[in-house]
């Protein structure tokens, strides 16, 4: 079972200077974990140009972890090439995502309570999260599950003193600077504000996870 709250501790980190290099760090004889702010441009660069020995690239909130081949490949030999592909890449933001709209009944149990948070009717504040750019930092916590930043402050939510037990799967929710979407049943601290009929994830899909890193994301009443 997850944990009962899939915040974390701490609001987005501060960008990585422009200037400095990538941090490249081996892990094990299989693994570099890679913490520049152009991570996420560098995945979508070998999403497009996999690189040889490179088995699976797994995005996080401010680093890439690169598991790759050790019979394919050498962590130096791969350091190098990395280096040479975040060099060629011309803006930090790298490659736009996927822009994936989200029907969402809005009206969960913690609407109103947010709404008056945020100094807004519940009309006013539904319209302001549509409007919110959200944009799938990293997936966690639960298969299915993102973290999707881009809330503006007034937006942002706390958690729950004390979490719920059981969350409807397809609960919209917000949570310190995050929004997401239980995509089954679990605990969970986040406030609730709607519900959502889209699988978020479903194992007899080729690709089971409906979002990644990078998708934009536009939530929208699903009676609009």
């Amino acid at each position: 079972m997850p944990d009962a709250d899939p915040g974390l501790p701490r609001d987005l980190p501060p960008d990585w200077p422009p200037d400095r290099p990538p941090g490249l760090t081996p892990l094990g004889d299989g693994a570099l974990l890679l913490r520049p702010v152009r991570a996420r441009a560098l995945l979508a660069e070998l999403g497009r140009r996999p690189l040889p020995g490179v088995l699976e690239a797994v995005p996080a909130l401010d680093a890439l972890l690169l598991r790759y081949d050790p019979l394919g490949t050498d962590p130096g030999r791969l350091a190098a090439a990395l280096e040479e592909r975040l060099a060629a890449l011309e803006t930090a933001a790298g490659a736009p995502g996927r822009t994936l709209t989200l029907p969402v009944a809005f009206g969960g149990p913690d609407l109103a309570w947010c709404a008056a948070h945020a100094g807004l009717d519940v009309s006013a504040f539904v319209e302001a999260v549509c409007a919110a750019p959200l944009e799938v930092a990293f997936l966690g916590f639960t298969p299915g599950f993102a973290f999707l930043s881009g809330l503006p402050p007034h937006l942002q939510m706390p958690r729950l003193p004390t979490p719920r037990a059981r969350v409807p799967a397809g609960s919209v929710a917000l949570g310190g600077p995050w929004a997401g979407v239980y995509p089954r049943d679990t605990p969970g601290g986040w406030r609730l504000i709607g519900h959502t009929d889209a699988p978020l994830f479903d194992l007899a899909r080729p690709d089971p996870v409906w979002w990644q890193a990078g998708d934009r994301v536009r939530l929208v009443p699903a009676d609009a």
